[in-house]
């Protein structure tokens, strides 16, 4: 029934209605031709009317829609609250009851929802109404019934305007084209100097309104929905699309009268010939989209061909976002490395403030705007809510008391001392972030980085006074769960994003969850230790020791930069760097059986002598060598080859249906080698599939065999109870369900110690199967070996050769998007070892956590041990999970493979009698096939380079 609002607005809202409203003004001009020039004006009206009611109905679906939840919601709040009171013996029982009966008495709650839903809609329609005959009416009073004696004489204007519109129409400029016009077309349709100008000047005018509109829908549906893909668990695949080619602007200048994109350059010290290379790639990728935007627009999708086709040209979109996570102790420069970086002296807060560990800043580029804008998340008023419980099973003195105490002073001075938890949820502490209580984003925009960074205090930093003097009425960092800070104009985060990130181990839930998920999805780690302690710092090894599995075959990492802080000017500069970079080597070779020492590498930095602009040799401070590895990982160049690649097999395959009539004898013959290729491929793939899953199977038997060395290292942890401060550590180790911090840096993870016998049977063999570098090739390499061996076959059948390149650059994108499937996937899987284990081992915590009294620390190890030895079979079925979750990625990689070939051989090559109402493209071909060219020559001179 919700299909009457589609999200495709050129479908058409309410099956079409609004789409298809009209005055007939077109049959009228004819036939009133006095009235031509009003009837005119009202043709343009309706179109404006029907964008207009498009947005709004767009716009108001969603609360229609949602409402159904929210008034669930509402009601049961009561609800809610009345079981979150609970506490002690008999808890679960009594919560569960409370919420039955709930429930049982509130059966009304599901009429009022409809009623409520019901209610909305019936608004809606009267807005529509009342908006398109309240609009309409005005118009046609405003263009029959109005004197316009007192008007100017504009007929001058319009006769220019006229000339200009049937040019454009003579050209086939449409509504969706004429944003892409560019100034040598522009040159080209308007020879005179005046109107030109004026032309352009409303062309760039009309772009500013319709991006701002548009990023203002971005932003509210990126808000409101985070829709997960279907493939894998609604992990394996998420692409995002790209936003709209942004109309370029001159950037701001600083108070010095320097352009910051001018101080970039300097500190990039880009090649000349790479800058000619991007902008020729950025030239080219701007042309070829136009081209396929407007082929997109004129293809019929009705027919099953033209729907294919625009399935694939939207395919084309990707965005390509590599993550580099930035690790280290609080005051080890961080962000004073960041800011130096990507150039931006004042953006993050620098110093030795005292930082929030619990929240994590990402920094990226705002391609949606000229201004700084950061977006905050918090965590959920609920969460709050149960940290402020937690504080009465805290004992004074305890690390996690002295942090819970330093929230509560921030947020609320001293008046939480006499407080209960329930009062300190009232919403009159949270007046100044009415978003935090609407479970919203709070968003902050503002022209200078300065003038963000100085907003953006209360949300990142401690209290209640800095050692500048700052003082804020209230601090709000305990209930930020993330920041999201966009710089414009920063070509080093085009498709790169800096995540700082704290230490894990934090009790909510929800931020620790986030950290591990930012870990796991990092390209890069950078590790961050001042220099003079570079190879001793506790927190920065433990970091890596610790989050191996998450950094190695539970995530994604190709790269680990150790980079050394404050290598500030001095006479013994370049020993001192030498040293370090020796040293930390040194240490790095006791972690060489978790990771690789290819992608390991160490930096020597002075973020403060760079942003000061002083002349330094390279190899002396190394920011300019980071800030060259970050201009690689942006790659514009390969988004260019794979855009422009696969926009040449489309429009062949346009091409090739079209005009291929010749070649429908040969199709079938085609169709059969490319079938029987396509079989033997698949045989190839999972059989290397299934020698990998053996493998996994033999090696994980043997490490269910060997449990007992998980439980040695969980009794040595266990051993240290002679420590006098043990007690503390078990508590709070139990109470975050098994990993922990401490305040020294020492990272523990009793869940992860449980299932290292697993994990480090399986080890070596999961590397070898899948490589990081997806170049390396997942299952020794049998997906990037899969062909159809078009090349030949082009060669044979000259007939059908459009439509073989089509299926060439099909082959290509299958296996791009099969890596990204495998690397998503295979995260989970590895994961899902230490998955199973924690949640085995979830009830162990929590009886060891009601634990107290005299000999407390024996009774909560005893509980410990007594469930581990209880419980042997939970690695045989973190075993089991795993190997469930190996066949579901298979069973995925094979029906991907051959269902997306299958459908793209069937429209190729067996779809001639559907194409009679493609476009000619052979224009566009022959231009985009010269960029083709182009691209792969650019290529492979990089590759012959290398």
């Amino acid at each position: 029934m919700f299909t009457c609002f589609r999200n495709d607005s050129e479908c058409g809202a309410f099956n079409g209605v609004i789409k298809t409203f009209s005055l007939n003004t077109d049959s009228l001009i004819e036939k009133y031709k006095n009235a031509e020039l009003q009837l005119r004006f009202l043709k343009t009206e309706e179109e404006k009317i029907k964008a207009k009611l498009n947005r709004i109905i767009r716009k108001r679906k969603k609360k229609v829609y949602s409402s159904l939840t929210e008034t669930i919601e509402n009601i049961m709040k009561e609800g809610y609250k009345k079981a979150a009171e609970f506490r002690g013996e008999g808890m679960l029982y009594n919560m569960r009851e409370t919420i039955k009966n709930h429930v049982h008495s509130k059966k009304d709650m599901f009429e009022g929802a409809k009623n409520t839903m019901l209610e909305k809609l019936h608004s809606l329609m009267r807005d529509i109404l009342e908006t398109l005959e309240e609009t309409m009416k005005e118009s046609f009073e405003l263009s029959f019934k109005t004197d316009g004696s007192s008007l100017p004489d504009v007929s001058t204007e319009l006769d220019m305007v006229k000339k200009h519109y049937h040019q454009l129409a003579d050209e086939e400029i449409n509504a969706q084209s004429l944003y892409y016009l560019d100034d040598r077309e522009i040159d080209n349709l308007i020879t005179k100097a005046g109107p030109r100008v004026i032309f352009k000047n409303n062309l760039k005018r009309l772009k500013g309104k319709q991006e701002h509109a548009e990023a203002a829908d971005v932003v509210q549906e990126e808000q409101s929905s985070n829709q997960g893909p279907t493939v894998f668990f609604q992990q394996c695949e998420q692409e995002h699309e790209e936003a709209a080619d942004v109309v370029q602007v001159l950037p701001s200048t600083s108070s010095k009268g320097k352009r910051k994109s001018d101080l970039q350059a300097e500190s990039l010290k880009c090649s000349p010939a790479a800058k000619r290379r991007c902008d020729s790639d950025t030239k080219i990728l701007s042309e070829v989209k136009s081209i396929m935007k407007q082929i997109k627009d004129d293809i019929n999708d009705k027919e099953e061909l033209g729907a294919f086709i625009k399935n694939k040209i939207s395919d084309l979109e990707i965005d390509k976002r590599e993550l580099v996570g930035v690790f280290g102790r609080s005051g080890a420069g961080k962000s004073s490395l960041i800011n130096a970086i990507i150039d931006e002296k004042n953006l993050l807060p620098t110093g030795s403030i005292s930082a929030c560990t619990s929240v994590m800043i990402k920094v990226e580029a705002n391609t949606r705007s000229l201004k700084y804008e950061a977006e905050i998340e918090f965590i959920k008023k609920e969460e709050w809510h149960d940290e402020l419980w937690s504080l009465k099973t805290y004992k004074k003195g305890d690390d996690d008391y002295r942090d819970m105490v330093k929230k509560l002073s921030a947020l609320y001075g001293e008046e939480w001392r006499d407080k209960s938890p329930k009062n300190l949820i009232e919403p009159k502490y949270f007046k100044n972030i009415p978003e935090f209580l609407a479970s919203k984003r709070k968003s902050l925009s503002c022209d200078t980085a300065q003038e963000l960074s100085q907003k953006l205090r209360i949300y990142t930093k401690g209290g209640p006074k800095q050692e500048d003097g700052y003082t804020a009425p209230q601090w709000f960092w305990p209930l930020v769960k993330s920041v999201t800070v966009r710089v414009p104009h920063n070509e080093l985060l085009q498709h790169v994003t800096l995540v700082d990130l704290p230490g894990n181990g934090d009790r909510n839930k929800s931020r620790n969850e986030m950290w591990k998920q930012i870990v796991v999805d990092c390209s890069t780690v950078w590790i961050v230790a001042e220099i003079t302690r570079a190879a001793s710092e506790v927190e920065a090894w433990e970091i890596l020791k610790s989050a191996h599995g998450l950094i190695g075959n539970g995530g994604q990492c190709q790269q680990i930069h150790f980079i050394c802080t404050k290598s500030d000017p001095a006479d013994d500069r370049v020993p001192k760097n030498k040293e370090a970079k020796e040293e930390v080597m040194n240490e790095f070779q006791e972690l060489s059986e978790q990771f690789s020492d290819k992608g390991f590498k160490v930096f020597t930095v002075s973020a403060d002598e760079f942003l000061k602009r002083k002349r330094v040799k390279e190899d002396d401070n190394e920011i300019p060598k980071l800030q060259d590895f970050l201009q690689n990982l942006n790659d514009c160049h390969s988004e260019t080859v794979n855009y422009v690649n696969g926009a040449y097999g489309i429009l062949s395959l346009i091409e090739g249906a079209r005009c291929s009539k010749a070649g429908v004898g040969k199709a079938d013959d085609v169709c059969k080698v490319l079938e029987k290729n396509m079989r033997e491929q698949l045989d190839q793939v999972k059989r290397a599939v299934d020698e990998a899953m053996k493998d996994f199977e033999q090696c994980l038997t043997e490490g269910v065999k060997n449990s007992k060395t998980s439980e040695e290292k969980l009794k040595f942890f266990l051993d240290r109870d002679q420590e006098p401060s043990f007690f503390k550590t078990l508590e709070a180790v139990v109470w975050k369900y098994g990993i922990h911090q401490t305040k020294k840096g020492e990272q523990i993870n009793l869940n992860t110690v449980l299932a290292s016998c697993l994990t480090d049977s399986i080890d070596e063999e999961f590397r070898k199967t899948f490589p990081n570098d997806v170049k390396g090739g997942s299952f020794n390499g049998v997906i990037s070996r899969f062909s159809l061996d078009t090349k030949s076959l082009i060669q044979k059948y000259q007939d059908v050769k459009l439509q073989l390149i089509f299926l060439q650059t099909e082959e290509d994108k299958i296996k791009a998007k099969l890596n990204k499937i495998i690397l998503k996937g295979k995260k989970i899987i590895y994961n899902s070892l230490t998955e199973t284990i924690e949640k085995n081992m979830k009830k162990c915590y929590e009886d060891a956590r009601k634990i107290s009294g005299t000999d407390a620390l024996k009774k909560m190890r005893k509980t410990i041990e007594t469930h581990v030895s209880s419980n042997r079979n939970m690695y045989e079925d973190a075993k089991k999970t795993m190997m469930k979750k190996m066949n579901i990625l298979m069973t995925i990689i094979c029906k991907e493979l051959e269902e997306t070939m299958d459908h793209s051989i069937k429209h190729s090559l067996k779809a001639s009698a559907l194409s009679e109402s493609l476009p000619d493209v052979s224009e566009h071909l022959e231009t985009v096939q010269q960029h083709y060219s182009e691209v792969k020559r650019s290529q492979e001179g990089e590759m012959t380079s290398q």
